[in-house]
């Protein structure tokens, strides 16, 4: 079964920044090239963190003093002398490296999309820098990136159930198992000889990119999940498919 990997659909040429890079550059940066994050590498381009927009505006947020519409500040002394304003008022980050977050989580171009896309979703992030063996930046991915796999040809979909499910992988004849792709969505229907192989093409064809669902009928003859004697070959051949989905 193919799966698309991350090199095939990441932006090669990055936007990135380094770490004394200015706040108002990475600001005209984001704006300019219409972007929400980008990467912090070091000098020999090996990505230190990453540092979006919403760390912008979250640093802003922390600077600002809180509004106190009816009254005036108030001047206080310090021991040393020198005066501040009695509010709670934090230092700003002034460079990228400071506005980063780190450590940043990145993928391989050799992971596959579902790779990069439980990553996004365990981490929450929206972008994911793409790194060499030795950590250099070699491109990024993003989310909407990965979207533009679910708008693979409903014909496409159907020839990798077909090509690679159904006849590569399981070794069914063509004829035992219909199937039916709308949309995105996976029908299967069909008698198969065990209830091992409904459940492999079931759970594969619902990991090809693009694949949003998979509906199956599938009925079989042999339940060799409860017993029966079963094709040892095959059923370690169906385990070990389902240990790595």
């Amino acid at each position: 079964m193919r799966h698309s990997k991350i090199g095939s659909v990441m932006t090669g040429d990055v936007v990135c920044a380094e770490f004394g890079t200015p706040f108002k550059e990475v600001a005209r940066l984001l704006a300019h090239h219409r972007i929400g994050g980008l990467p912090v590498v070091d000098g020999d381009e090996r990505v230190m963190g990453v540092v979006s927009g919403s760390d912008l505006m979250r640093d802003q947020a922390r600077t600002a003093p809180s509004p106190e519409p009816r009254q005036r500040p108030r001047l206080r002394l310090l021991p040393q002398g020198r005066s501040q304003w009695d509010r709670n008022v934090s230092v700003q980050a002034h460079s990228a490296g400071q506005l980063m977050s780190r450590p940043a989580v990145t993928v391989h171009a050799e992971d596959t999309v579902a790779v990069a896309a439980r990553m996004m979703a365990q981490h929450g992030v929206e972008r994911l820098p793409v790194v060499d063996e030795e950590d250099r930046l070699v491109g990024i991915v993003t989310r909407r990136d990965l979207l533009q796999l679910f708008l693979r040809p409903d014909a496409d979909l159907h020839r990798d159930v077909v090509e690679d499910v159904l006849d590569g992988a399981l070794r069914l004849p063509l004829t035992a198992v219909s199937v039916d792709v709308h949309d995105g969505v996976v029908s299967l229907a069909g008698e198969v000889e065990r209830r091992i192989e409904a459940t492999v093409a079931q759970r594969m064809a619902q990991q090809i990119d693009g694949v949003i669902d998979v509906v199956s009928e599938l009925t079989w003859r042999i339940d060799d999940s409860v017993g029966e004697t079963v094709d040892a070959e095959l059923k370690d051949v169906a385990d070990a498919w389902i240990d790595k989905l």
